[in-house]
């Protein structure tokens, strides 16, 4: 074997058992300090309350505490001004950081192990840094909805036809389709405080598998870290990667209506629907043809969405073979995770920005409304209203639709005779169901489209806020 390919033995905490050093290979297969050094503010928050345990419980003294804490001060120094060296050679970011205390303190840096593995650490740390990134997440899923109100604010009243099958079905309001989509967001926020509550929860303690034989006191340090509560099962807390897997999932929901959303504003910025102005710093031009306005940012949310199903896939299918309790097949649970945080955190943080340079073009809207017979349903309901039985009503308009098809025009323009023709209860009072102000008027009740329920909706979600 070639010494120029291994490593010294001595560098590695484990060594000890080993009669020849790991090759240069395998070090940079297995290493994984290069995507988790991102968790080192939440692995110096834990090796500080865990420190702070283990002297409150007299297993090691307030001189080393002391030691540790001053330490630990100058490593964050090290680390935030670029300082601080990362090395390869020692695989990861606890063993880096501890590496580096030991070495400004002495024997206080190897003390603060006591009581715990890199198994329970690292747990711990995951759990800290989604905690984190949960909570910047929610600040920045609370600006999107605030963005989305107010846009429905603005267009309150602006008519638009709503569509099933992507087909003009009734009259609706812009500011009613953009509370559909700020109800899609109140699903996500409340996924993802399901998602911290059962991720806040403490693996330190559980060391390697089994528990410690110190007489540690696991409620003090999670109420040093803010946890709500403690891991109770060892094997779990050191193996349990549930709280991962489920921030993808809710993630891969909120990635998914965002996703929906951006295919609408495509679509709508198609001079063939032309209903929409997205503003030109949200969009970009082409290289070849001058009159080109892309929407490149609702386009790549659309394809971020993918990414994020993967990472979802991904770790359930990490988690799916493994025996209890830890295996190194845990080390691939973080890059999906990482990159999921960071996908639905650039996501909402330029949606939060965008959505304000949104604005609806009320003439294309409306011009939309009067090509698909939007007010058909209103025509059916007036007759039930005098009497008719609904299904001979949905056959007599189904009729009128025909003929006004026929002519070209909407049914507001036929004649009145020519309606009556298709039922005699049609009186002139008609017109006025067939309008689409009347058509939206109408529907004036909790979730309905009328201008009047469109404000009071978002009276209630900005209470709620």
């Amino acid at each position: 074997m070639n010494p120029d390919t291994l490593s010294t033995p001595s560098q590695y905490t484990w060594a000890g058992r080993f009669s020849e050093p790991m090759s240069d290979l395998v070090k940079r297969y297995t290493a994984s300090v290069d995507f988790d050094k991102r968790m080192w503010r939440q692995d110096i928050r834990g090796s500080l309350a865990h420190a702070k345990m283990l002297a409150r419980q007299g297993i090691i003294s307030a001189e080393d505490l002391a030691d540790i804490q001053r330490g630990m001060v100058q490593i964050v120094g090290e680390i935030e001004s670029g300082a601080f060296e990362w090395s390869l050679d020692l695989e990861d970011v606890h063993l880096n950081i501890e590496k580096r205390l030991t070495t400004l303190v002495g024997d206080a840096g190897k003390r603060l192990h006591t009581g715990r593995s890199r198994n329970d650490q690292v747990a711990t740390d995951i759990r800290l840094y989604l905690r984190d990134s949960i909570d910047d997440i929610q600040i920045l899923l609370g600006q999107f909805q605030t963005a989305l109100l107010d846009l429905a604010e603005r267009e309150a009243t602006t008519p638009m036809p709503g569509f099933t099958h992507l087909q003009v079905a009734q009259p609706i309001t812009f500011g009613h389709h953009v509370l559909a989509w700020y109800e899609m967001t109140r699903r996500d926020a409340e996924r993802f405080a399901g998602v911290r509550k059962r991720t806040n929860r403490l693996p330190l303690g559980a060391a390697a598998l089994a528990g410690t034989t110190y007489p540690i006191d696991r409620e003090f340090v999670a109420a040093e870290l803010g946890f709500e509560g403690i891991c109770e099962n060892s094997l779990d807390a050191v193996s349990d990667r549930d709280f991962a897997i489920e921030f993808c999932a809710a993630s891969a929901l909120l990635m998914m209506h965002v996703s929906r959303m951006s295919e609408e504003l495509v679509l709508w910025m198609n001079p063939r629907f032309g209903f929409v102005r997205i503003a030109d710093r949200f969009c970009t031009g082409s290289s070849i043809m001058p009159q080109k306005k892309n929407p490149d940012v609702p386009e790549l949310a659309r394809g971020k969405t993918g990414r994020v199903y993967g990472h979802l896939t991904a770790l359930l299918t990490l988690m799916k073979g493994q025996p209890l309790a830890y295996n190194k097949d845990n080390q691939e649970d973080k890059e999906p995770l990482f990159d999921a945080v960071d996908t639905v955190t650039d996501t909402l943080r330029i949606f939060a920005d965008m959505i304000p340079g949104v604005t609806a073009r009320p003439e294309n809207l409306r011009d939309a409304l009067r090509q698909g017979f939007a007010t058909a349903t209103d025509l059916a309901d007036y007759l039930v209203r005098k009497g008719l039985p609904f299904r001979d009503a949905h056959e007599a308009v189904g009729l009128a639709v025909r003929r006004a098809e026929e002519r070209g025009v909407d049914l507001p323009q036929l004649p009145l005779a020519e309606l009556q023709s298709f039922s005699p209860m049609i009186g002139e009072d008609v017109f006025a169901v067939l309008t689409v102000e009347g058509s939206l008027d109408s529907r004036n009740h909790i979730g309905g489209t009328a201008p009047e329920q469109v404000r009071a909706a978002i009276a209630r979600a900005r209470q709620r806020a």
